[in-house]
This record gives C-alpha cells, structure tokens and sequence, in this order.
C-alpha cells in the first residue's frame, strides 16, 4: 500500500516538472522570436525622417559655413574696394587738384645744372663723391635718366615736399621697398637706434626697426620722451600728411630687411659690428650704440633673420641744401616734474604772435597745421622742427621725426592741440580739408586704410590696427570742433581763417 503511495507521487513530480519544463522552453522560444524580430532593420518612417534631416543639416551646414567665409571674403574685398574708390576721390577732389601758378626757379631747392663749367668734366658724368657719398647734381642729362632720389630731390620746392600728383612717387617707393641695400652704417645721434642704407645708385634712406608689435600701446605710466620709436608710425605718418594735403613729410615705405645680408655682411660701421648675436631661439640679432634702448635686454631681432622696419628717402645732402632746425614754441620741458610755459599760460599765443618769424607769412599757420597732423596721430615728441635754408622763413615746414605716434589710440592727448587752441588761427585749405575728410563719401578713416594697404608690409599685416584706424574719426571731429569753437568766439571770422584759396568756389 506504502509502496504504491510513493510511486503515484514520483510520478505525479515527474509529469508536473516536464510541464514547468516545457512551459520555460515555450517562454524562451517566444522571447528569442521577439528579440530576432527587434533586431531586423525596419523601415520606420520617423527614423528615416530623423536621420534623413540631419544629413541634411549637416551637410547644410557645411555649405552655409564655406558660404559664409565666401561672403565674409567677398565683403572685406568689397569694402577694400570701396575705401580705394575713396582715396581715389579724394586725391581727384578740386580741393587737392587747384590750379598753381608755375614755380619761379628761385623757388627750386635744387636745380640741374645745363651748362658744363669745368671742361675736364665729361657732359654726362657724376660730379665727385662728397663725404656722404654722392651729389645729386647732373651735367647736360634728361631728367628721363635721373634716379628715383634725384627726381625726387629735384622736386621739392618753397612750398611743398612733392606734388600732389608726383609721377616720381610710385618710382621713389619702388626702390626704396625693392632695390639692393649696398651699405648699412648707424645714423649718428638721436636718441634711439637708425641706419643709413645706401643703394647702388647713390640713394639713401633712413632706416627704422621694428620695436613692438602694432597693436601694443604705450604704457600709460610712460613718459612721453621715453617711449619706443615705432616703424609703423612712420609709414602712417607720410601717408596721414599725404592724405591731409600738407605733403611735407619725405616719402616713407616699409620692407622687410635680412639682418644678415642687408645690414650685418655689409656694413662698414666698426661699432655696429660688435653688437651682433644670436639669440637662445637663434634669430639674428643687434643693438647699436644709443642714449636710450641700445642694449642686449633690447635688442632688435629678426624672426630669425628677417626684421620689419621703415624707410624713408633722405633728404639732399647738407652740403647742398642747408636746414635749419628750429625749437618749436609749444614744445614740452621734458622733465618729470616741471611744465612748460605754454602749459600754464592761456594768453601764451599773444607772444607768440609778435615774434617773428611768427608775426608774418604762413609761419603760425604752417606749425598749426603740424600740431593737428601731431593731433590725429598723437605725437607729443614735435620738440623742434626744421625748413630749408635757402628759402628763409617764407616756406614749409618739415614734418620729421614721427616715430612717437601712434602710441595710444584709447586715449587723446588735447594739449597737442594747444597752438589751434590758444592762437585760433588755420589755412582755409586745410580747414576745407578736415571738412572733406569727415564726410562719409571721403571719411578719413577709410582712405587712410586704404592708403595703408597699399605699403609693402600691409601683406604682413595691417600697417595700423584698426582701434587706431577709427581713433582718427574721433579726433577730427575734435579738431573741427574746435576751429568751429574759434569761430564762435571771434566776430570776424578772417580773424580765425587765414584765407590762402580766395577764389575757390565750393567753401
């Protein structure tokens, strides 16, 4: 009976466990099927739409970012294209194009000589080198065969250091920016280190380093006579003055020099030699002998032989054109703790006007012209000033030495302006001028770009950065206020407008 018992009970384990056995076998199968069938591709409609739109956009994407890069190029080209047009205008304006009476000889700097007066002489021949080199002075020859320097030396008249539309211009940059240096030599005095480069056809210019690079400004705890010369500030310089109608600053370009082939190999300056080193990275490197900023801690250094600067064609030699320097009335004490007397005296001008050569011609009208081209590109360092000997005091005045601009464009300096100030007097041109250039078909910002865009290192990189490009708006707008604050005090204005263009019809 047990017995029995215990098998219907083995048996009725055995059947209940096959059933739980082939109940899990049935469950496995049915999720095997339903995960094989998950994993088959589908075409679902909202996941093609999905993948589909972001193909799109992706690819979009990429079109409209070269787009936008296409456009961005195609708008700087254009807006380049626009400040030429510009420039173009400007320079093809009446005010820069009036009608000039022919230069009397008298009021030549220089002049050809026509006629052979030493018969040992060949009739086209060099006269003898002088101690500097060269004398720009030809026998019998056309000016077709002068060189760039000489054309240029033999432009420069009473009023003018070329003309507004010099053909000899473009020439004159061209070798200055090109032609083979043949000898480098360290330009004596001054406080910061030049060279003289010589070229093959007794050529020279004025050579000026780069210091810094164009977007340092100058640190405002700086005294102004111990700030950096800036290459770049003398390449804006002549083209500003050119821009301004004044042409009194010598044409300027920039290259780029090799410090080894074109200043170390070929000097002939014994001192200058000495100072040559390579640098810890290897860039070719050297620091003359100078009052300020000639030592290893500064250095001018290529990257690694290569080293920008400005040059500038010099002027004739002094033996054949004799300058006088004079000191400029508004110049400052350079001293730390002292002012000048200008500084402290409103009615300064007032004496000013009595002294000659101040108290007649266009010498106090000339310098004002100065203090506003010192303005717009904020010089502070216009100490002294230089003219030609030859023609007295009835002539214009040299705008040298502008390496201190263009320091700061976030601040202006108001006490450069002080002579427009004080003495509320300026040319009608230029005041014609100023008006011209803050309108917006000539705005001076952008001719001033353009102009810029055409030197040699404008490929490197823009010759000034474009904070101190737009400073110059601003600052025009200052000095025109301020000659329309003279006329507002004066109840004459031919108290306030020297009239030098009586007859021109659009003022």
């Amino acid at each position: 009976m047990r017995v029995c018992t215990r098998r219907r009970s083995q048996t009725l384990r055995m059947w209940l466990l096959i059933v739980l056995l082939s109940l899990h076998l049935l469950v496995v199968s049915l999720v095997l099927s339903m995960y094989h069938s998950s994993c088959e591709p589908h075409s679902h409609p909202d996941i093609q739409t999905s993948i589909s739109f972001f193909i799109q956009n992706t690819s979009t994407s990429t079109d409209t970012m070269a787009a936008a890069g296409s456009v961005t190029h195609k708008v700087e080209i254009d807006s380049a294209a626009d400040d030429l047009s510009k420039l173009e205008a400007l320079f093809s304006h009446p005010l820069y194009n009036m009608p000039t009476p022919p230069v009397p000889d008298g009021d030549w700097l220089l002049k050809v000589r026509t006629k052979r007066k030493d018969e040992e002489r060949s009739t086209q021949q060099w006269l003898s080198a002088n101690a500097d080199g060269y004398d720009p002075i030809l026998w019998n020859a056309s000016a077709e065969t002068h060189p760039p320097w000489l054309r240029f030396h033999l432009g420069i008249s009473r009023w003018q250091m070329y003309q507004h539309k010099d053909p000899n211009l473009s020439a004159l940059t061209q070798q200055l920016a090109s032609h083979r240096i043949v000898s480098a030599v360290q330009k004596s005095g001054g406080t910061q280190l030049k060279l003289v480069m010589s070229f093959r056809n007794y050529g020279k210019a004025l050579f000026k380093p780069m210091k810094q690079e164009r977007h340092e400004e100058t640190n405002v705890n700086l005294y102004y006579f111990s700030d950096f010369e800036r290459h770049n500030a003398e390449i804006a310089a002549f083209h500003l003055d050119r821009i301004l109608g004044f042409r009194r600053v010598p044409p300027v370009v920039g290259r780029l020099i090799n410090v080894i082939k074109e200043i170390k190999d070929i000097t002939t300056d014994h001192k200058l030699a000495t100072t040559f080193f390579t640098s810890p990275v290897g860039n070719a490197c050297f620091y003359g002998q100078c009052s300020y900023y000639c030592s290893t801690e500064h250095a001018l250094c290529g990257r690694p032989i290569m080293i920008e600067g400005s040059l500038a064609a010099m002027l004739p030699d002094l033996s054949l054109a004799q300058r006088r320097s004079w000191k400029s009335p508004w110049r400052r004490s350079y001293s730390r703790s002292k002012l000048a007397l200008w500084e402290t005296d409103n009615n300064y001008c007032d004496s000013i006007r009595r002294s000659p050569p101040y108290d007649r011609g266009t010498r106090l009208v000339d310098l004002i012209d100065m203090s506003i081209l010192d303005f717009l590109m904020s010089n502070m360092d216009r100490h002294h000033y230089e003219t030609f000997e030859k023609f007295g005091n009835d002539t214009f005045l040299i705008h040298l030495d502008n390496g201190r601009a263009f320091g700061r464009h976030s601040k202006d300096e108001p006490s450069i302006l002080a002579p427009l100030v004080q003495c509320c007097r300026v040319r009608r041109s230029t005041l014609l001028r100023l008006r011209l250039l803050s309108l917006p078909a000539y705005r001076l910002s952008d001719v001033m770009r353009a102009s810029l865009s055409q030197d040699p290192l404008a490929a490197v990189a823009p010759l000034l950065t474009e904070p101190h490009i737009s400073a110059l708006d601003r600052r025009l707008a200052t000095v025109i206020q301020t000659i329309q604050d003279c006329l507002e005090q004066h109840q004459n204005h031919s108290d306030v407008i020297y009239d030098d263009i009586t007859d021109y019809p659009w003022a």
